[in-house]
């Protein structure tokens, strides 16, 4: 079963989570633009998007998260 965690969802309703499934033992960030936008929904690999993405709200809370894990 694939698991799930919101880490940020922007004021224009932008989603962004981290997802676990163990049938492939993969974790990655998905995201889920809003429906206005008309945009697809995306997964990158937890490394990619901490260092393609910048420093934007999503990317604190996915580090502010790994912060509270160690």
């Amino acid at each position: 079963m694939t698991r799930t965690r919101e880490l940020y969802e922007s004021s224009s309703g932008d989603r962004w989570l981290l997802v676990s499934d163990p049938d492939t033992e993969r974790v990655f960030v998905r995201h889920e633009p809003n429906v206005a936008s008309g945009g697809r929904r995306s997964e990158i690999g937890i490394g990619e998007f901490l260092t393609r993405g910048g420093h934007g709200p999503e990317h604190q809370a996915l580090l502010h998260l790994i912060a509270t894990l160690v």
